[in-house]
């Protein structure tokens, strides 16, 4: 272990359950996108907006994966890093969700499930247990 990563196995007990809440985050972006894909040709259900929506998710999904794995590793930068981008994305989510028809209703909903997939993960992320495998 390098010395910037700390308490390894207990840093993976305590964020297995986020990076498995991400891992679920991560697929339905996948299949958002996937279904984006299919319904391109209906402008009603997919809009530029939806494009470019899906794509950001997509990849920040991935990136909150990359996170979740060096954090669960011990890494404390890649744990504020997760921590950063869950709670931005929460926000970003919350403002989509709640603006009237810049985004279809399918997508609002797709968007409020992912909401609630990340409330999971920053509250494990910010909670005692995980403080506890990180503390010095």
């Amino acid at each position: 272990m390098n010395s910037e990563n700390v308490g390894g196995s207990a840093a993976r007990a305590a964020l297995g359950p986020a990076r498995r809440l991400v891992v679920c985050y991560l697929v339905l972006s996948v299949l958002t996108l996937g279904a984006i894909v299919l319904l391109r040709n209906d402008p009603g259900l997919v809009t530029d907006a939806v494009w470019i929506r899906g794509s950001i998710v997509a990849v920040t999904a991935f990136l909150m994966l990359t996170f979740a794995s060096g954090a669960a590793k011990g890494n404390p930068r890649a744990l504020l890093r997760l921590r950063i981008v869950s709670a931005i994305m929460i926000v970003v989510i919350g403002v989509i969700v709640a603006l009237p028809g810049v985004f279809p209703v399918w997508l609002r909903i797709e968007q409020a499930v992912c909401g609630v997939l990340l409330l999971g993960v920053a509250a494990i992320v910010n909670g005692k247990r995980v403080r506890a495998a990180f503390a010095k």
